[in-house]
């Protein structure tokens, strides 16, 4: 099977037979291989130096439609950037555009009768282009099969194969976070999990866990989420500075708000929101009337009333009295319940 260095082989015999400048590009027009004895134009050596291309050069390959061309096209000046004029090979494998094969040929040299030797070199980077991609499919459906193992619990064999895969460490510790496009395994709810690093700033799984509990690194991250989401107020949004919330997160599934205090039930079924939180802002802050009244917007004469009204709803003074606790782990059970792993 041939490679790159087939490839690079193939593009210097090429340039030396043709005495012109050949270059290979992706269909990014990023340089992949080239020869290197002369530079042909400004565009040839700005892909190959700064990976970029003109936009001028650009806009000529879409006007010409060279990504769908199927034969070479000699394609003209652009004096604007001093494209000289050159012939296009368009790369294909499987049906697929991927890449093009550009010789710099202002003079005229390559006629016609010489260009089944482009396409001879243009069919040899097609196919080891294409083996590149399905290589990379292939690898990106076994990543994808081992990631969804693990996440469905602990799973040494698959965690084992991931990090041959990955190039990682066989004892390789994982974070999750919030995922942002970049590097790392994609998760369900727009997460993203992380090989560790003594660099690796904090994340909401909290501490590194082994690639094995990956699923529990997932759970751990969808937990701070939610309890942020249900008005946590955290030293910091990661999962050992939940403190008193682990009762919540880690509650039973079938524990509810009211069986841990009813009157919690009662202020979360009227209709207006504003005793339920009040009872929080009361409650989150220590019963600090003015820190209450502050979050609230509220004069404190109007939040004197309020609390007077949940006292004869519920039967709990949140200035002094029984069942503070127990009403504010309910009402933490209560929020955390009403949002979801996307919040």
């Amino acid at each position: 099977m041939p490679d790159s260095r087939d490839v690079q082989a193939a593009v210097d015999a090429l340039a030396a037979e043709l005495s012109c400048p050949v270059l290979v590009e992706d269909p990014a027009h990023q340089p992949l291989w080239w020869s290197g004895s002369d530079p042909g134009d400004e565009v040839r050596l700005r892909s190959i130096l700064q990976r970029t291309v003109a936009p001028e050069a650009a806009a000529m390959v879409r006007r010409l439609r060279l990504d769908r061309a199927t034969a070479a096209v000699r394609t003209p000046e652009v004096p604007e950037v001093a494209m000289r004029e050159r012939w296009c090979v368009p790369l294909r494998a499987g049906g697929e555009h991927v890449g093009y094969l550009w010789v710099v040929d202002p003079e005229g040299r390559v006629g016609a009768d010489r260009l089944p030797v482009l396409e001879e070199c243009a069919d040899l980077a097609s196919t080891v282009l294409g083996a590149t991609r399905t290589g990379s499919a292939d690898r990106e459906r076994r990543r994808a099969g081992l990631v969804d193992r693990l996440l469905h619990g602990p799973d040494e064999d698959a965690a084992r194969e991931l990090a041959e895969l990955e190039r990682l460490p066989y004892d390789v510790r994982v974070v999750v976070r919030e995922s942002h496009g970049g590097s790392g395994w994609l998760l369900p709810h727009r997460m993203s999990g992380q090989a560790w690093s003594a660099r690796s700033a904090p994340a909401p799984s909290g501490p590194a866990l082994p690639l094995a509990e990956l699923s529990e690194a997932l759970r751990r991250a969808l937990c701070v989420r939610r309890a942020l989401a249900a008005g946590a107020l955290l030293a910091a949004p990661v999962w050992d500075a939940l403190g008193a919330w682990r009762l919540v997160v880690d509650a039973p599934a079938g524990l509810a708000a009211a069986d841990v205090h009813p009157g919690a039930a009662v202020l979360a079924a009227r209709r207006r929101p504003d005793l339920l939180e009040t009872a929080r802002a009361m409650l989150d802050h220590g019963g600090d009337v003015n820190a209450a009244s502050a979050l609230l917007h509220v004069h404190r004469t109007t939040l004197y009333y309020r609390l007077d009204r949940i006292r004869d709803l519920i039967g709990v003074d949140l200035r002094e009295g029984h069942g503070r606790t127990e009403l504010h782990l309910a009402l933490w059970l209560d929020a955390y319940a009403r949002t979801t792993p996307d919040d």
